[in-house]
């Protein structure tokens, strides 16, 4: 019997053994797991404020926020260029100016409408006082209805002027400052073409009178080609000559850039 028991006692030394290394590389994970955690909690810098909850466990709060800085109030304003202070109120630019435009007035026709001065800018009445709201009679209009002279408007050099039918470009306008309309002050417009390239229509005509035989005449308005083939066929035996007398007094030949003359 003594023979037999040796071997059950060596099984139970080694069972004791195993669960006992377990145990105790368990408590070492345990221990890790919370050096872990003491070393997150306790590097939480200003950054990301750190706090508990009690049902929650832990919770990051947002990092708290610097106030804005305060913007400079002597900065001026884009408008404050054009508009003079101390000057009749009905006299500012439009851009001085802010008004209650109401578009159920009669087109063409007077309309009145209350306006004041913006922010910075101060006006007077007739009588030399400083008003902060005044009256002020318009016509009745859009501004994309006023007369050409009043809105100035982009020029394309891209576009043909002498093509027919006539070509026409988008153009982008600005009314004048002083100009007062209801809508928006800057709008598109299409329009003919009508840029100029420096050419006169009166040098021309006289080229192809005295000098068309050889050429002269296309040769000043850029067109080489033709200008080549009038010279060495003598103006088309005096044809083409005269051919091109007619079209260019008449306008229908021009500078081979496509712009008017002058």
């Amino acid at each position: 019997m003594a023979l037999g028991q040796k071997p059950d006692r060596g099984r139970c030394s080694k069972t004791v053994g195993l669960v006992a290394l377990l145990l105790m590389d368990l408590v070492v994970q345990c221990a890790h797991g919370m050096s872990v955690r003491y070393l997150r909690s306790s590097h939480v810098g200003p950054e990301q404020p750190y706090a508990r909850d009690a049902q929650h466990g832990p919770v990051f709060t947002s990092p708290v926020v610097p106030a804005a800085a305060s913007v400079s109030s002597v900065e001026e304003e884009g408008y404050m260029a054009k508009c003079p202070s101390g000057d009749a109120c009905n006299r500012l630019a439009a851009d001085c100016i802010s008004c209650n435009y109401q578009h159920n007035c009669t087109y063409g026709k007077p309309a009145s409408f209350t306006c004041r001065p913006k922010k910075g800018v101060h006006c007077t009445n007739a009588t030399g006082h400083q008003q902060t709201n005044f009256s002020l009679a318009i016509t009745c209009q859009f501004c994309w209805q006023l007369d050409p002279s009043l809105y100035r408007c982009s020029n394309s050099t891209s576009c043909m002027t002498v093509s027919c039918p006539r070509k026409r470009y988008n153009a982008t306008c600005n009314v004048l400052d002083h100009v007062h309309c209801l809508g928006k002050r800057h709008f598109q417009k299409r329009l003919f073409c009508n840029w100029t390239g420096g050419y006169k229509w009166s040098t021309a005509l006289a080229l192809s009178i005295t000098l068309g035989g050889f050429g002269a005449d296309r040769f000043y308005l850029g067109q080489w080609r033709e200008g080549l083939g009038k010279l060495f066929s003598f103006g088309g035996l005096g044809i083409w000559t005269l051919i091109d007398v007619l079209l260019i007094g008449v306008g229908y030949v021009g500078p081979a850039d496509g712009s008017l003359y002058i």
